[in-house]
């Protein structure tokens, strides 16, 4: 079974993507479902948040108050960095058993939707990795209409993340998002033939045959990672 890992910046239309691949019967493992998931009551994640930050983080009913949580890390990086050793190994642990379960299916393939995939270092762990792209102008234009917020508000919440045409860098695969939808079900459509071609017929071996599969991930692991390293050493070079 093929990992692909699924990317992008805000306002670059990486949801509107994922749900494309949804309709077409592709299973996604989406990450930010997962964080919400890992600290629902009665869970350990849930616990370790109210033993760091206090019962104040609770609504009446128990569950998270996520705008307090957020209002408590913005100010306070040591706390921000405290709730993430919290949360992403949690959400960690949990894309793991969901693409297990995926294999366990026999499934072919399998989306992984994490909005920090590079940030967070868990491309390294995918088979090929999509990045959902469009211009930073364009990127901008959406990001104000999308929630009616000013060029300079739109502008340090593009800057506080990193520069799409970075994460470009890191892509096996990059879907141009910046005509229409209609141009973008096209991108996916070939997108999803070149997954298949790369999967081809191994899959039913890796599913009959447990230890093939896991040489073959191991290597399209080590082998997809030392391509896309290669790629971004070369980048800096090529547009100098």
């Amino acid at each position: 079974m093929l990992v692909v890992g699924l990317t992008g910046g805000i306002a670059t239309g990486k949801s509107t993507v994922s749900n494309l691949l949804k309709s077409r019967q592709i299973p996604v493992i989406d990450a930010d479902v997962l964080a919400r998931e890992v600290v629902q009551p009665g869970t350990k994640g849930l616990a370790q948040i109210v033993a760091y930050f206090g019962s104040e983080v609770l609504l009446q009913d128990g569950t998270l108050d996520r705008k307090k949580l957020g209002a408590i890390i913005f100010t306070s990086e040591a706390k921000r960095k405290k709730l993430n050793s919290i949360i992403h190994p949690a959400v960690s642990r949990a894309i793991l058993w969901n693409v297990f379960w995926c294999w366990l299916r026999g499934e072919k393939l399998c989306v992984v939707d994490v909005p920090l995939l590079i940030e967070g270092g868990l491309w390294k762990w995918m088979g090929k990795v999509i990045v959902v792209y469009c211009s930073a102008d364009i990127q901008l234009q959406r990001l104000m209409a999308r929630d009616n917020s000013s060029r300079e508000d739109a502008s340090a919440r593009l800057n506080s993340q990193l520069p799409i045409a970075q994460k470009v860098q890191y892509a096996d695969i990059v879907v141009d998002n910046s005509g229409t939808l209609q141009d973008l079900e096209e991108q996916v459509r070939l997108c999803l033939l070149k997954l298949e071609r790369k999967v081809g017929w191994s899959w039913r071996l890796s599913w009959l045959f447990p230890p093939y599969a896991l040489i073959s991930a191991l290597w399209t692991l080590g082998w997809g990672s030392m391509k896309r390293s290669r790629r971004r050493s070369r980048r800096p070079l090529e547009g100098s």
